[in-house]
This record gives structure tokens, sequence and C-alpha cells, in this order.
């Protein structure tokens, strides 16, 4: 970082959880503000990753209970935090953390709270409050189509600022070697394999087993993996697919670290979602590794599935949809490897980590000096 002043800042998650899309941005948003000279200090529930992994980087860590939004004990974490590190930025990611920091801020002063949104769920009275008031300086939307939610529901649009979640465009490249997960999952260099990341209500998943159904009726190489499901949904989701009769060609497994490998492995990526996204982090992730994806054209992901350019998009809850966009992939590998790349561009362009960082980073200076 060249020509400006670092910057104190406590981004603070009320969650532990790690490998999640929030915490996966939220973690790659701390270590490249550190990286561009800032004193970062993340705070999040008590979690022994949280905490290693923080230390390793070099970034203060702090574990608060955050129980509830009335959670005095963390809100005096809180206050200790801002005194102690003399805090000029507080980034919530969440509502109960951006409750906590109003809270915080009737004992200490913030000079800037910024709150994250990533999910399109409709603001219900009491949230709305937490987004209206002027105590919250911005608002972060994580795409235009949660910016024109927010504007809906009464927040000012001038108080809203989109930067585009992004994709750490080093780690997921078109070079990364997938074929020790094509081993592991006993792969024919024919078969083609359609993975979806992400095991959630709103995912969609029962509508990539009905599509599968369709698929492997029509292209017997097909196969498909879920990535991302807890232990009761690993079963449960085989039990679907046994119903379906297509256990013999669905693999369903847990939270992985190697994901980028994963997306190498598979020959396309799909997003059945059909609620409450913004923009699901394995079509960026798939992209930048040049796999060509399928996504429903529901809030933020046509913004960066350009249907036919980038990538193809379907009716959410629509299984028969979804099965004829793989048969396309499947069909026209050529067309899909072609608007996979570009997909790669798009996502070096608007969707990376780095652009994330750098957007970030210019909104706190400018209200900052707003501020001065």
């Amino acid at each position: 970082m060249q020509d400006l002043t670092p910057m104190r800042i406590l981004q603070l998650y009320p969650k532990e959880d790690y490998f999640t899309g929030a915490a996966i941005q939220l973690r790659e948003l701390a270590l490249g503000l550190r990286a561009r000279g800032h004193h970062v200090v993340v705070a999040t529930r008590p979690s022994p990753l949280w905490r290693q992994k923080a230390e390793e980087a070099g970034i203060p860590y702090a574990s608060l209970p955050m129980r509830h939004e009335l959670d005095m004990r963390s809100v005096f974490g809180i206050v200790r935090l801002l005194r102690e590190h003399h805090i000029q930025v507080v980034h919530c990611h969440k509502g109960r953390a951006r409750t906590l920091a109003l809270l915080a801020g009737l004992f200490e002063r913030i000079p800037v709270l910024i709150l994250n949104r990533g999910v399109s769920f409709p603001l219900d009275p009491w949230n709305r409050l937490g987004y209206t008031t002027d105590r919250v300086t911005a608002i972060v939307a994580v795409c235009e189509s949660i910016k024109r939610g927010l504007i809906g529901a009464g927040v000012t649009p001038e108080k809203i600022e989109v930067i585009y979640s992004g994709t750490d465009t080093d780690r997921f490249h078109p070079g990364v070697d997938g074929s020790h997960i094509r081993a592991e999952l006993g792969l024919a260099p024919d078969h083609f394999l359609v993975t979806q990341i992400g095991v959630r209500s709103w995912r969609g998943n029962d509508h990539v087993l009905e599509a599968m159904v369709r698929v492997a009726r029509a292209a017997p190489q097909a196969r498909l993996l879920i990535v991302g499901a807890p232990p009761a949904r690993i079963i449960s989701l085989g039990e679907k697919a046994r119903a379906r009769g297509i256990e013999a060609v669905t693999r369903v497994i847990g939270h992985r670290e190697d994901i980028p490998e994963i997306l190498a492995a598979s020959n396309a990526t799909v997003d059945a979602s059909y609620a409450g996204l913004g923009l699901t982090g394995s079509l960026r992730e798939s992209l930048a590794v040049e796999t060509p994806v399928i996504g429903t054209n529901l809030e933020g992901i046509p913004e960066l599935v350009l249907d036919g350019e980038t990538g193809l998009l379907v009716p959410p809850r629509n299984p028969e949809a979804l099965a004829q966009a793989i048969l396309r992939i499947i069909e026209n590998p050529t067309r899909a490897k072609a608007m996979a790349r570009a997909g790669r561009k798009r996502v070096e362009v608007l969707f990376s980590a780095r652009v994330k960082v750098e957007k970030t980073e210019a909104l706190y200076t400018r209200l900052l000096a707003q501020r001065a």
C-alpha cells in the first residue's frame, strides 16, 4: 500500500465457522487489508481454528460470546477492543454484530461503522432499523440485486456501496490439477462430473438430484458430486439419490478444503439456489478455474453468469430446465469451455479478492475522510 495512512480496523463476525462463504470472504478481506499495511483485528465467536489461523497470519484475534444481540459481555468486549487498538473502522458481518457494535458505540465512539449485506432475505422491522439508522455509516451490498432490495426496504441509496464478493484468483486458476480428485472418486476419463458445492435449505439440492435423474438417462457417463454436507445430510441426500435410482452415479461428501482441485476435476458446476443468495461463491470459483457453470437466474447470479456468454442460467425450482442445461454442456464441450474462459476474465475484472480489497480500502478511506 502506498500513499495511504494505515487504518485501524475491527472485523466483527458473530459466528465460529471458518469454511462457509461469509467466513472465507471475511478472512480474505482481513488478510488483504493487512498485506496493504493496515492494522486489522478479527473478532469471532470462540473458535480454536480462527485463533490458530489468525495467529499464523499475524492478525490480532479476540473471541467474544456474541450469543445474542443484547449480549452485554460481548458489548464490553468490543469496547475493550475499540480502546485497546484505537479502532477507526468497525466492519460488521451479520446483523448481530451490527447491533452489538451499535451498543458498544454508546460507550466508545466508532468513527465509521459498516454493515455487510450478503443475503437477499426480506428485512423485518427490527432489522430494517439497523440498516436505516444514521449510526450505521455505510452498507456494503455484495451485488446490485441486494442494493435494489435494500432501497426497496427504505435504505437511502447513497448509503449503499456495492462491492462484489471476491475469489482468490491465485488459488483458483486454470492450472489447478484435479486429477487426484477424479482418481479418488473412481472416475474414468469419459465420465462427466457435475458438482454442486453447498448444502443448505435453499440451495436446491433436491432439484439437482431430480435433474440428475433426467441427465443420467440421456448421458449415462454423467456423475454427480455434492460437497459440503454435514453428516446427517450426507445420509439423507444419499437416501434421496437411492430412492430416485441414481445412487450409483451420485456421491455426497462433507466439508473439504481442496475446493480448487474439486472444481478443476469437475466438468460443470451447478447452483440451483432459489432464495436468500447474493452471489454464490462456488460459481465464481468455478469460473476462476475455467470450469463451466450453470446457475439460477435469481438475485445476483446474473451479474456474474451472463447467459450464453459466461455460463448458462435456468429458472429456480426447475429440474427439467437444469437437466437440459447440463446436457447442453455435455453435448457442446467446446462452447462450454469458451464460456468458462470468458467467465475467468469476468472474475478477474470484477469478482477477484484483489478488487474487493481495493474497493473496501477505498470505501474506508473515503468515509474516514468525510468524518475528519
